[in-house]
């Protein structure tokens, strides 16, 4: 029984060693890669579905932005004024909503981010459905080493 209480301690210990906070600065560095992430989240999630309305339907309209985003037609309209202080979305009165050149380039970026990050999530079992709903929190947050690992993982090129 001691022998089996010894072990019990050594696993609880371990357990407690595992749970020990990174070194601060460590830390402060993952935290602070959260924060620019959910930053650019918004963004990126605005010029790729400016991008997709422009592919399918020729235009994007904040009407429309704001209704597959849905948030406030105020909300998407700032969104667009950051976009275009960005350098990333031009707007004409009557026209809608374009992509610079830089915010076509972002957008690109961002689908196949999306697009690897749901094969990956599907290559695992994840139901299509949720593997597009978890992609579009993951697909901010995940870093490039993680993407490369994801690409070799599926066999392609990153």
């Amino acid at each position: 029984m001691a022998a089996t209480g010894a072990s019990s301690r050594a696993r609880n210990a371990k357990q407690r060693d595992d749970g020990d906070l990174p070194a601060e600065l460590t830390q402060a560095r993952r935290f602070g890669k959260t924060r620019s992430a959910q930053s650019t989240a918004l963004l990126e999630d605005y010029v790729e579905l400016i991008a997709d309305l422009l592919a399918s339907a020729g235009e994007a309209r904040p009407t429309d932005i704001a209704r597959r985003l849905g948030v406030s037609h105020a909300t998407a309209i700032k969104t667009i004024s950051r976009l275009k202080r960005a350098g990333m979305a031009t707007a004409r009165p009557y026209r809608g909503v374009f992509l610079t050149e830089t915010g076509t380039a972002l957008a690109s970026r961002v689908r196949a981010r999306h697009r690897l990050v749901v094969d990956v999530l599907r290559a695992l079992g994840v139901p299509a459905e949720a593997a597009e709903a978890d992609a579009e929190g993951i697909e901010h947050h995940v870093s490039e080493t993680s993407l490369k690992a994801f690409a070799r993982f599926l066999n392609r090129e990153s």
